[in-house]
């Protein structure tokens, strides 16, 4: 058989294949509409999206958290001093990561200056309060808020650390946290937060009565009622939330 042989013989099976497969897209897109597949089109990568956070995320998470039982608690506040101590080399429970109150809520409009938690009535429960740092996970509110970076994660437990090399005293770490967690230091300028002591917190082993512990991590932040409204510029500040285009693509 010669070469023009074989040009006859080859049948044009390509270029109905190709008709046939334009015709039926033609088809399918008069069935489905426009709109529709663009809706499906849309939802794919709205999936995708949503499904490359959250491995990012888990990288982050803490290890570990420190929770009180204010039923335990007998307001010795000796977990206030070791705090200070241990972090500060003072005893000023006001600069304390851990912050114990009586559950007080005085006032007939709601929530006043006292800390009121899973509480009926006007005037709170009297119990003794241990407040403590969510920990939260990604996004961290505080993190969010600091215009230069100033916290961070940290090993060995992932805790959420005030980098005071980068901290320049601004305190808008302190308006972004809902349960007003963090503290600031008017002798040095400079903000503080729990950090967990390296999974080894002092505030637990102060403790006389068992009233803190240290247990694995999980997510409060929408058990615990807030203590203010953040601020949406600082809720969402445009500097900072325009960088996470980095891991949510």
């Amino acid at each position: 058989m010669n070469s023009d042989d074989s040009v006859i013989e080859m049948p044009p099976i390509e270029l109905a294949d190709a008709s046939s497969s334009a015709m039926s897209r033609r088809d399918f897109l008069k069935i489905v509409g426009a709109g529709t597949a663009g809706l499906v089109i849309a939802q794919v990568v709205c999936v995708q999206v949503d499904a490359a956070p959250s491995a990012q995320a888990d990288i982050a998470k803490p290890k570990g958290m420190v929770i009180g039982d204010p039923t335990r608690c007998t307001g010795c506040r000796r977990c206030e001093i070791a705090c200070t101590s241990f972090n500060d080399g003072k005893n000023q429970p006001s600069l304390a990561r851990i912050k114990v109150a009586r559950n007080l809520n005085f006032g007939p409009d709601g929530a006043q200056y006292g800390y009121q938690r899973q509480t009926p009535g006007h005037f709170g429960n009297f119990l003794i309060v241990q407040e403590t740092c969510r920990q939260c996970a990604h996004p961290v509110p505080c993190m969010m808020a600091c215009p230069n970076g100033a916290i961070e994660v940290t090993g060995p437990v992932n805790a959420r650390i005030v980098n005071t090399t980068k901290c320049t005293g601004c305190r808008q770490c302190q308006a972004a946290c809902p349960w007003d967690m963090t503290v600031f230091d008017e002798q040095l300028k400079k903000a503080s937060k729990c950090h967990l002591c390296n999974g080894e917190p002092e505030c637990v082993k102060a403790c006389p009565n068992a009233a803190i512990r240290f247990v694995p991590w999980q997510d409060r932040s929408k058990d615990i009622p807030k203590r203010w409204v953040v601020p949406a510029y600082l809720a969402t500040p445009p500097n900072v939330s325009s960088t996470c285009g980095s891991c949510h693509k």
